[in-house]
């Protein structure tokens, strides 16, 4: 049964350090038994990075009107709220589990939202655009700014949320649009707003495999950047963001010529 003192360690001999600033996706049974449950694993990285390092998860939403069966549900649809509001569990039970735990902040653009956790969390969840979620004005890209990493612990290469922000970046023709309604609270009352972002539930161009930010993760691993090991019985990956963003936004430039 992994403790939170060995997970912490094995976090830490992976290339993490105090101070720094992490997007974690974790499969957490592929860690394997923890005592104290999924917590531990959220403590380890607490401990790994410090009171001046900060841990983020990436949320998503569930609610808007494309996958409503009847436009009559609307009236029924439970507002966004950024306190409240459920991740989505298509990205596993990480992203809830740190948005929940106490001292966590979460940003207010509800299909692009993460959850943070530590001495940068305020600064990493303000201001998230409402549009074009995964652009400069966003975790994603504050993490870039920062000079922060992402890790995966048990959670597959096609799961590099951060990719999403070098698709905003790229220099690409043909870049698929999403445009859809969400209901949002302002002022405490429930408004259905018209959202506009670059597609992440399909590649941003046609002729693009579904699972390529596995392609552009391993293209990038193959250069000796990043590292791979175990966290727990965890198969896991850290690499800079600053590295592999501009990596995948050459990555796509090359693959998609205009």
């Amino acid at each position: 049964m992994w403790t939170r003192s060995v997970l912490a360690g094995q976090i830490s001999a992976f290339g993490i350090e105090p101070g720094d600033a992490i997007l974690v996706h974790a499969g957490l049974r592929s860690v394997g038994p923890m005592l104290g449950g999924p917590d531990a694993l959220v403590a380890a990285l607490m401990d790994a990075v410090g009171p001046t390092g900060t841990i983020l998860g990436y949320c998503d939403w569930n609610y808007d009107d494309r996958g409503l069966p009847d436009p009559a549900l609307r009236v029924d649809v439970p507002p966004f709220d950024p306190e409240r509001s459920r991740a989505t569990r298509d990205n596993g039970a990480f992203p809830e589990l740190l948005r929940t735990t106490p001292g966590a902040r979460r940003s207010a653009s509800p299909g692009a939202s993460c959850a943070a956790l530590g001495g940068r969390a305020d600064w990493f969840t303000a201001d998230h655009a409402l549009d074009y979620g995964y652009g400069p004005q966003s975790p994603f890209g504050k993490l870039v700014e920062a000079g922060g990493k992402t890790m995966l612990i048990g959670a597959p290469l096609d799961t590099m949320t951060l990719l999403h922000h070098a698709e905003h970046l790229a220099d690409i023709p043909g870049k698929r649009l999403r445009r859809y309604q969400a209901p949002i609270l302002v002022d405490g009352q429930t408004t259905w707003r018209d959202f506009e972002e670059f597609d992440t539930s399909d590649p941003v161009v046609e002729g693009l495999p579904d699972d390529y930010f596995a392609d552009v993760a391993e293209d990038f691993l193959a250069t000796g950047q990043g590292r791979r090991g175990l966290i727990g019985h965890a198969p896991s990956v850290l690499v800079d963001a600053p590295a592999i963003v501009a990596f995948a936004v050459e990555w796509l430039e090359h693959h998609c010529p205009p």
